[in-house]
């Protein structure tokens, strides 16, 4: 827990200031899936989903020194392979930068991208809402 959210909180670009109750609470209510080399964790993922028709993958990290290794990849076939998340209708994303990665494993931009919306509060761990 403490890997994971020292680099989410201090290091991504998505949830800096992330509180630790916080991300405690989203592990336990996610499908959480770890990378790990030589008993060391490297590599996180987890997957919010009803487990029937929908999942969204979030909070995708490799640290920076394994990056480039073929960590992320693993990662993923792990995640596409676990059994809750088979048959799913819709399985989502949002990428900054991985959208190679993504792409091999099906991801692509959404078909009908004026059906989505969103609620966004990006500055919201460090500036309140």
């Amino acid at each position: 827990m403490a890997l994971i959210h020292r680099f989410l909180s201090e290091r991504s670009s998505w949830a800096i200031g992330l509180p630790l109750a916080v991300l405690e609470k989203a592990i336990a209510n996610s499908l959480c899936f770890g990378g790990y080399l030589e008993g060391r964790q490297i590599a996180f993922a987890r997957v919010i989903t009803d487990g029937a028709t929908f999942a969204n993958l979030v909070d995708v990290f490799v640290l920076p020194e394994h990056r480039g290794q073929g960590h992320g990849k693993r990662l993923m076939e792990a995640v596409m392979a676990h059994p809750d998340l088979q048959g799913l209708r819709r399985f989502t994303l949002a990428t900054g930068d991985a959208h190679g990665l993504y792409a091999q494993f099906g991801f692509t931009p959404p078909l009908r991208p004026q059906s989505l919306m969103e609620r966004y509060f990006p500055a919201i761990y460090t500036e309140g809402r």
